[in-house]
């Protein structure tokens, strides 16, 4: 009996260290997070005046332990009167923005990644009757410190871009434009790092 005993009790605790064993090595796969962007300014000149903003939700979900998967759907506005109070811009813009992450844990709670993001923007002035659209393919590396089980830190930047724009007005011919920037530094004068953005991302 005490035999029997002994080998159902490494049974069970064979079982439970491949289940705990099995449950580590999915990491934060199934997991989802939310993150995004809420910016608004202000320019006013004399009593002439512009207010842009954006609102640019993002939602995402771990794929497997090291990748996930997400996309931002999203707004920007603005909106011009000059200094007769006449109304002279009011553009709105709709965005969608779905991206991928690969995840390397450097230590601890602490993850470098690499990102590849496909912003389309697709946009209307209402005074000019203008339309624009654009797509554009981004990396950007970045770092992401797990806080808590529900929260983290995060920080990156641009490296490299390249897409298209295309301005078609009311009146006139429509402008294409192609654009590349491979330039992790903006100059040799100021040394700055291209676009540097910090943000907090929520797990559930």
């Amino acid at each position: 009996m005490k035999k029997i005993l002994l080998v159902v009790a490494i049974a069970l605790v064979t079982l439970t260290a491949n289940a705990q064993e099995k449950k580590e090595s999915k990491g934060l796969q199934g997991v989802w997070w939310v993150a995004g962007q809420v910016s608004f300014s202000s320019e006013k000149t004399g009593t002439a005046k512009t207010d842009s903003n954006m609102i640019l939700p993002i939602i995402g979900t771990f794929v497997s332990p090291s990748v996930t998967m997400g996309i931002g759907v999203g707004t920007i506005s603005s909106n011009t009167v000059n200094a007769a109070g006449a109304t002279t811009a009011d553009a709105n813009t709709f965005v969608i923005k779905p991206l991928v992450r690969k995840y390397w844990n450097v230590s601890g709670g602490l993850f470098f990644y690499g990102q590849a993001a496909l912003p389309i923007l697709m946009g209307k002035d209402k005074i000019t009757e203008g339309k624009t659209s654009s797509v554009a393919l981004e990396l950007a590396p970045g770092f992401d410190y797990v806080i808590n089980k529900w929260m983290t830190v995060e920080t990156s930047f641009s490296i490299f871009s390249v897409g298209s724009s295309t301005s078609t007005p009311k009146v006139g011919d429509k402008t294409t434009k192609f654009n590349f920037n491979a330039n992790p530094m903006n100059s040799v004068a100021d040394r700055q790092i291209g676009n540097l953005q910090v943000g907090v991302k929520f797990l559930f």
